[in-house]
This record gives structure tokens, C-alpha cells and sequence, in this order.
């Protein structure tokens, strides 16, 4: 029986691996379509609904086909504070109920709804509204379907690797016994004395803290409160694909997926290297040089390609080691390497600038041109903490002397390309020129350019580049639906009318809703991802900001400035973990925590700035 088993999981592991194999040609090819497309509607006045309505198709599958494989790479993001202390055997134990009871469940009652919305379509004949559109509608919503089936046959196969691991059987009764138990508790009158939507949150708090994956833990509270609720039922979820649905059909998320394969390829260039090194021996022989250095380089990848782990990693990997080579402290090393590598969250093209827009209903482009101002004073406050610190501790940033010196053309070869770059992309936004999601297309394609002129390209790394970024669109995505599923429910239990009578009714106060609002997304970074927080905490302040006339673009630029620092609080700072991974030995995890306190206060005092002169985000729009 195990052989038979292990067999099953192998051919579902060689299904979906060849699924996002799929996924990733149909993304590359989506990136030159959208540049083409864009091409033809600006130099020519040709656009074509067809290629736009394909363009759309060809996102919707590169991140359903992906779902799947993204759990079999274990790349859903999780809140990792205690998972990580757990034994593997714990850890196996989790993800059995992850995929029994979270996983399962959620896609299946996906697909169930799915089949009803795509069968509707299909009786109905149903194809584009526009003159010139693609016919068959029914095929794109049977996507749902798929790749939540998919990610169902995944569950199952993950299920069976980790029983093989553990071999308990008794384990997998006492948890169905546990679940039956919950599930009757819930159903006693003392479900009643807290708010419902209240309960929520903290189910969904226990989950997260517990090792779940984020974005199946959202789902199933949802699903579990419309099941256990007496006025709900899962007929609720009839909803789910329509809202499904108007995600794939989302022009402005389709950038995500685009900033994130132009900020790959640049990655796996060696044009950053370059520029790094080059920056580095130009600056080295100041005080401070070298982490100044860094700072910039941070700020021109930011706007370059948007990716903080690339940053911080090639980053980490190239300048530490010369850093503490030449007597730098740890401490003002690792916390400038991990500040300068989130600094792609508020200088634009950021995909938290992207998603923001998207949540708050606010033009990606206008949320870009607002934040130039705000990123460069975070740079400017950087380099001038920097430069103080090494002044007042002569010791902590000394002078160096390297033995080879840039020659001017060989700084200015390193930093022209990503200027470019730079250039192609904001400035056909900022222009008018382009949207965000053709800027991202076009991007694509000049990185792709300048890594052939740069002699670095070789199909190993598009493979490469094309699967890394559909498992992290995957991620993004699956998140986006889970906190869908979650906020169907949330708000069928009064949970947005809660809390918007909280903010405006019981505090009453602009300004005491703006410090609570700040302060709890600031809070929350210390333990939950900002893809989490943008889904589910965002959408419960929009209705509120309108209630008190708050000008949307400057409290989005707010909670972009928060949600940086969220990549540096531990204990789950992003940037933490990729310094770490990536220095090794090298410095302890003391030494990071050490180094980064200073850019956290930093980036709170920017935010003061911000709320206390809020034209400056006013000056480039």
C-alpha cells in the first residue's frame, strides 16, 4: 500500500511540476505580448482587444497552473516564529492538518462553486462584451477549476510524503477527533459572547502563530465560521469565484508577476554585482564610504527591479564580508545592508505600492509619482545616520583603502544600464506613456537586453528566472483569495461595520484613528508578511479614511512607509532572514537585530515627517 502511495504522490509531484513548466512559458510569453501590444497601441494607434483580453488569460493561468507546485516547493509563506523551533517531526504533523483540514477543504469547495460558475457560463454561450473580443468565456473561469484541483491533488500528495515520515496512524484520529471537537464548541452558546468577526481574528491569530500557511489559514476561518454561524452557510461562497474571477481579470495586478521576472533576471545579471563593486571602491576610502555606498546601490535596485530578497542577498553575499574585512562594525553593517535592501517597498516600481493600489482603488501610477519624495528622504535620513554614527565612532565605519580604484569609465559603464532601466520604466509611467503594467512589460524585455549585451544570458537562468517568479506570484495570489474567503464572511458578520463604528463613532478623531491605524499596522509587521496585511487589515481602513476626508494617496504612502519596516522587525523580518541566510557564520542573529533597531527608527521618524508635512508626498504628483 505505501509503494502504491508513494507512486501517486510521485506522478501528482511530475504533473505539477510540468503544470507550472506551462505556467512559467505562458508568463514570458505574456511579458512580450503586453510590450508588443503596448508598442503597437502607442507608436501605431493599433490596439487590439484581442491581445489585451489574451493578455489577461495568459496572467490568469501563469499563477492558477502555479498554485500547486508552489505548495509542493513549500514557498506559501508561513509565520515561521515557533514552526522553526519545532522538531521535523512536529512539523510533519503540521503539515498533514495544513493540507487535511486547510488545503483540502478550501480548494475543494473552490472547484465545487467553480463548476457552477464555469457550467453557467457555458449554457449561456457567454463571450467578450467587446466587438472584436475572444469568445468561450466558460474556458478562462474552467481555470479555476483546474488549478484548484491541482492544488487539491498537491495536498494529497504532500499528506502522503509526510505520513511516510512519521508513520503514526493514531495521529491522524486524534486530530480528526480534535477538529469534531472544535467544531462542537463553536457551536455552543458561548460562541455568542464575543463578537463572531472578533473570533475570527483570533482563530486566524492562533493559526498563523502555529505554523499554517497564511493564506489556506484565512480561508478555512472563513469557510468554518459560514459553516458553524447560524445565519451563514456555505452557500455563501457562491460568491468566491465571481471574486476569483475579477482578480484574473485585474489589469494593474498583472504587473506584480512582470515587476517581479524584471527584478529576477536582474538579479541573476551580473550588472548589480557590478555596480556594487564599482560604487563600493569609488566611496571605500571615505568614513562611512562603504555603507553609504550601499545605501545607494539599494536605492538604484529599488527602483530598478523592486525585490528585496535579490538586494539583500547579493548584497550580503558581495559587500559583508569586505565590510567586516576592513573593520566595520557588525552591527552598522548587517542593519545598512538590511535597510538598504527593503528599500524597493517605498521607492518605485514597488510591488506594495502596486498591491496598495489595487486595495485602496487608487491609481498605481499616481501612488508611484508620490512616492519619489518619500523614498529619497528615507535615503537621504540613511546616509546621513551613517555618516554621523561614523563620525562620533570613528572606529565603526573606518576609511579603507582598496587595491583597485574604478576608473571613471568603468563607473559610469556600471551605473548607465540600470539607469536605463530605471528611466524605461518610471518615466513611461510618470509620462503618461505607458501603464504600470506595460512600464513592467517593458522593463522585462530591457532587462532581458541588457543581460544579452552583458553577455550574463543563457536559458538555464530564463528557466530559472520564469519558475521563481510564477511560485512567488502563486504565493501573492493564493493569499489575495484566502483573504478573499475570509473577508466574504468577515463582513456577513458585521466585522467592516464593527469596525468602521469603532474609528468613526467611538474615537470620532482624524487623528487618533491615523496614530491607531499606523500603530497597529507597525505592530502587526513584527509577526505577519505585508502581503497579509495589505489583504485583510487595508480594506477595513478605506471606508474609514473616506469617512474622515483623509486624502487616500498620502495614507497609502503612510502604510507603505510602515509596512517597510515590517521587512526588518523581527522576529519575522524578511530582510532578517535573507541577511542571515545568506552571511552565514559570519555574524550572529544578535548582530542583525543589533544592526537593524537604528533603520527601524529611522523609518518611524520618516514616518513622522510624513504625517507632519504631508506635501511632501504632494511635490512630484
Amino acid at each position: 500500500m505505501q509503494k502504491v502511495l508513494l507512486k501517486l504522490s510521485y506522478y501528482i509531484d511530475n504533473l505539477n511540476r510540468a503544470s507550472a513548466s506551462i505556467s512559467a512559458i505562458l508568463l514570458f510569453f505574456l511579458a512580450f505580448l503586453v510590450f508588443f501590444d503596448a508598442f503597437m497601441r502607442y507608436l501605431f494607434q493599433d490596439g487590439s482587444i484581442t491581445l489585451q483580453e489574451l493578455e489577461w488569460h495568459l496572467f490568469d493561468l501563469s499563477f492558477l497552473l502555479a498554485l500547486a507546485y508552489t505548495l509542493k516547493h513549500d514557498k506559501h509563506v508561513r509565520v515561521d516564529i515557533f514552526f522553526e523551533k519545532f522538531s521535523q517531526k512536529t512539523k510533519e504533523y503540521v503539515n498533514i492538518l495544513d493540507n487535511l483540514f486547510l488545503i483540502i477543504p478550501f480548494s475543494m469547495l473552490i472547484a465545487y462553486f467553480g463548476y457552477d460558475f464555469a457550467m453557467q457560463s457555458f449554457l449561456q454561450k457567454e463571450a467578450s462584451s467587446d466587438p472584436g473580443g475572444l469568445c468561450c468565456r466558460y474556458i478562462i473561469k474552467s481555470a479555476i477549476i483546474l488549478g484548484t484541483f491541482l492544488l487539491f491533488l498537491q495536498a494529497v500528495s504532500e499528506i502522503i510524503k509526510s505520513y511516510q515520515k512519521i508513520q503514526n496512524p493514531k495521529f491522524l484520529f486524534f486530530s480528526f477527533a480534535v477538529f469534531v471537537a472544535i467544531l462542537f464548541l463553536l457551536n455552543l452558546d458561548f460562541y455568542y459572547l464575543l463578537e463572531p468577526s472578533i473570533l475570527m481574528f483570533l482563530l486566524s491569530l492562533v493559526l498563523l502563530m502555529s505554523g499554517f500557511r497564511v493564506a489556506f489559514a484565512f480561508g478555512f476561518v472563513g469557510i468554518l465560521f459560514a459553516f458553524i454561524d447560524y445565519d451563514l452557510s456555505l452557500e455563501i461562497f457562491k460568491m468566491l469565484p465571481m471574486r476569483i474571477y475579477g482578480i484574473m481579470q485585474n489589469f494593474t495586478l498583472m504587473a506584480v508577476p512582470l515587476f517581479i521576472l524584471m527584478g529576477l533576471i536582474l538579479e541573476k545579471s551580473d550588472l548589480a554585482k557590478n555596480l556594487l563593486e564599482n560604487l563600493g571602491a569609488a566611496f571605500g576610502e571615505i568614513r562611512g564610504g562603504l555603507a553609504a555606498s550601499i545605501v545607494i546601490v539599494g536605492a538604484i535596485l529599488a527602483a530598478a527591479t523592486g525585490i528585496v530578497g535579490a538586494s539583500v542577498v547579493m548584497m550580503s553575499i558581495i559587500s559583508l564580508p569586505i565590510m567586516l574585512k576592513y573593520g566595520y562594525d557588525k552591527s552598522l553593517a548587517t542593519g545598512t545592508i538590511a535597510a538598504s535592501g527593503t528599500l524597493g517597498q517605498i521607492i518605485p516600481p514597488s510591488i506594495v505600492l502596486i498591491i496598495l493600489g489595487d486595495v485602496m482603488s487608487i491609481s498605481v501610477g499616481d501612488l508611484f509619482k508620490a512616492a519619489v519624495v518619500p523614498g529619497l528622504l528615507l535615503v537621504t535620513l540613511y546616509l546621513l545616520y551613517i555618516f554621523l554614527y561614523s563620525n562620533i565612532k570613528k572606529d565603526a565605519a573606518p576609511p579603507v583603502k582598496l587595491k583597485k580604484k574604478p576608473s571613471k569609465k568603468e563607473l559610469i559603464v556600471s551605473i548607465i544600464p540600470p539607469f536605463i532601466l530605471i528611466f524605461a520604466v518610471l518615466g513611461s509611467i510618470f509620462a503618461g506613456i505607458a501603464t504600470p503594467t506595460e512600464s513592467a512589460a517593458m522593463g522585462v524585455v530591457g532587462a532581458l537586453i541588457l543581460t544579452i549585451f552583458n553577455k550574463s544570458f543563457s536559458f538555464s537562468m530564463l528557466k530559472y528566472v520564469t519558475i521563481e517568479t510564477v511560485k512567488l506570484s502563486a504565493m501573492i495570489f493564493a493569499i489575495l483569495i484566502g483573504a478573499t474567503a475570509f473577508s466574504l464572511v468577515f463582513n456577513e458578520l458585521g466585522g467592516g461595520e464593527l469596525v468602521h463604528n469603532f474609528f468613526s463613532q467611538d474615537i470620532g478623531d482624524k487623528w487618533l484613528f491615523i496614530f491607531i491605524a499606523m500603530a497597529a499596522i507597525f505592530l502587526l509587521g513584527f509577526f505577519v508578511d505585508f502581503v497579509e496585511i495589505s489583504f485583510i487589515v487595508v480594506p477595513l481602513f478605506v471606508p474609514i479614511i473616506h469617512t474622515f476626508g483623509i486624502d487616500p494617496i498620502w495614507f497609502a504612502i503612510l502604510i507603505a512607509m510602515n509596512l517597510q519596516a515590517s521587512f526588518l522587525t523581527p522576529p519575522f523580518g524578511f530582510a532578517l532572514f535573507y541577511l542571515k541566510g545568506a552571511a552565514g557564520k559570519l555574524v550572529s542573529t544578535k548582530d542583525i537585530y543589533k544592526g537593524v533597531v537604528p533603520f527601524i527608527l529611522i523609518q518611524l521618524l520618516a514616518l513622522l515627517i510624513l504625517i507632519l508635512f504631508p506635501q511632501l508626498v504632494k511635490l512630484t504628483l
